[in-house]
C-alpha cells in the first residue's frame, strides 16, 4: 500500500470542512486481481436519460446504517455521519475488536495474506449524498479516497491503490472481510465487503457512492453480474425491490474494476479549492459531497 493513497484521502477530506467467505465463489485475490488495469467492458447505456429519479421515500430515516453510521434527511441530501470503523473486528484492530486472519476457500485452501503496517484509527466522515441522483452525460471521474459509504459506515474506495497503481499491488492486504485501512488509519473498502454480502445476501443494496446512485453485490435475479452486462461505469437501470420505478446503481463484481468504472455516471458540481497534497499536486474534491471533522 502506498502512502500516496492515504495522502490523497486525507486532503480530499480535509479541504471540505470469522470467516465469512461465499461458498461457491473463489476468492478475487486468486482470480481477478491479475486483471486490475486491464480494459473494462462497456455496455450499452440502457436507457439512462430517460431514468427518473430515485425516491426518497425508499430510506425516509436512514435506518439501514448501522455500525459506527448514522444517517438523516436534510434538504433533499441524505447526510452520513460516520467514524469510518468498521462493525466487524479485523487483524488490523489493536484492542479488543482484534480478529486474526480466518478466511478459506470451499477446497479448504488459504489465500495468502500479507498484513500491512497500518492499523484501523476511528475518522469522522460526514457524507452528503444526493436523494435524487441525475443521470446522463460523460462520467465524472471518481476521486482517491472516499468515493461512497456502505451501510456500516466503510468507505467505498475506488479501483486503484495509492498513486493510481492496479489494486493487485494491494489485494494481499486485504483481510477476511475484504477491507484494510490506509496508511492514516482510515479503514475502506475497494471490493465487495463480504461482512455487508454475508449479512444482507449478495444481491443486496449495500450503500451509496457520492452521486447518489446505490451499490449492489455481484448476483441479480440468481446470477452473477459481470462487466459485460454493465456499462462503462460498471452499472445499469433497471427495478429493484429498493427502487420498484427504476434506479440506476451500480455492482460489486468479481472483475475490475469492481465497484465503480470509468467514473460516476450521476451528475455534480466538481470544483477545485486549491489545496495541495504532499507530492504539491491538486487535489480535487466534489461538492456537495463529503467533508470531515477532527481525528478521533
Amino acid at each position: 500500500m502506498l502512502a500516496a493513497e492515504s495522502n490523497a484521502s486525507a486532503t480530499f477530506a480535509s479541504v471540505t470542512s470469522p470467516s465469512v467467505f461465499h461458498a461457491g465463489a473463489a476468492p478475487p485475490r486468486r482470480r481477478a486481481f491479475i486483471a486490475a488495469g486491464a480494459t473494462l467492458a462497456a455496455g450499452a447505456a440502457l436507457g439512462i436519460l430517460g431514468l427518473r429519479p430515485a425516491r426518497a421515500a425508499v430510506l425516509p430515516d436512514g435506518s439501514r446504517f448501522t455500525g459506527a453510521a448514522r444517517a438523516h434527511i436534510e434538504g433533499g441530501m441524505l447526510i452520513v455521519t460516520t467514524s469510518c470503523l468498521p462493525d466487524h473486528g479485523s487483524p488490523y484492530f489493536r484492542d479488543t475488536r482484534f480478529e486474526s486472519y480466518r478466511y478459506e476457500d470451499i477446497q479448504g485452501r488459504r489465500p495468502r495474506f500479507r498484513q500491512s503496517p497500518g492499523v484501523i484509527e476511528q475518522r469522522g466522515m460526514v457524507f452528503r449524498i444526493p436523494l435524487n441522483p441525475q443521470t446522463g452525460g460523460a462520467p465524472q471521474r471518481t476521486p482517491m479516497g472516499p468515493m461512497g459509504v456502505a451501510f456500516n459506515g466503510v468507505p467505498f474506495f475506488n479501483q486503484y491503490a495509492g498513486g493510481g497503481a492496479p489494486l493487485s499491488h494491494e489485494v494481499d492486504s486485504f483481510d477476511q472481510y475484504n477491507g484494510h485501512p490506509s496508511p492514516d488509519g482510515m479503514y475502506h473498502y475497494h471490493v465487495e465487503p463480504y461482512a455487508l454480502t454475508k449479512r444482507f445476501g449478495r444481491d443486496a443494496m449495500l450503500g451509496f457512492l457520492l452521486d447518489g446512485h446505490p451499490v449492489y453485490g455481484p448476483m441479480e435475479n440468481g446470477c452473477m453480474v459481470t462487466n459485460a452486462g454493465l456499462d462503462e461505469c460498471h452499472g445499469h437501470a433497471h427495478a429493484t425491490r429498493d427502487y420498484p420505478d427504476g434506479v440506476y446503481h451500480y455492482h460489486t463484481t468479481e472483475e475490475a474494476p469492481y465497484i465503480a468504472g470509468a467514473g460516476f455516471r450521476g451528475q455534480f458540481q466538481r470544483r477545485f479549492r486549491g489545496a495541495l497534497n504532499s507530492a504539491g499536486l491538486e487535489i480535487a474534491y466534489v461538492e456537495p459531497v463529503v467533508c470531515s471533522t477532527p481525528r478521533a
